[in-house]
């Protein structure tokens, strides 16, 4: 996802790759706030180490969300909130649009499946 990401900003650097993954896990979370149920996670594992004593921070992309509507929602989210986007109302209603439909959707929220209810009683207090 992460390399998404820097396609969908239009980024070639790795300096902000930090930031970038907060802002998808926190574009997925909010998701799962509204009752939407991702299929699979979003994740990044950060490590660092030295090279000629300088410190190197690499991040390995540990994500296995391939489903395209909700990875286009979250890329949305990180356009929206990455810098000070000149359409950020643009995309905020974009991205409002995209959650809605998600929380909608037959299969990305669990409010239409049936649970199984105790049998009601007669009323007579038997």
């Amino acid at each position: 996802m992460l390399r998404e990401c820097r396609k969908a900003l239009r980024i070639t650097t790795e300096a902000y790759d930090s930031e970038l993954c907060m802002l998808m896990v926190a574009g997925a979370q909010d998701l799962e706030t509204a009752g939407v149920q991702l299929p699979g996670t979003v994740s990044f594992t950060e490590t660092e180490t030295t090279k000629n004593g300088a410190t190197v921070t690499s991040i390995s992309d540990d994500s296995t969300l391939e489903d395209c509507l909700v990875i286009r929602a979250i890329l949305t989210y990180v356009r929206m909130h990455f810098g000070s986007p000149a359409d950020y109302d643009r995309l905020a209603e974009s991205y409002g649009i995209q959650k809605a439909q998600l929380m909608h959707a037959t299969g990305y929220t669990d409010y239409g499946e049936e649970t199984e209810e105790a049998p009601e009683e007669d009323g007579d207090g038997e």
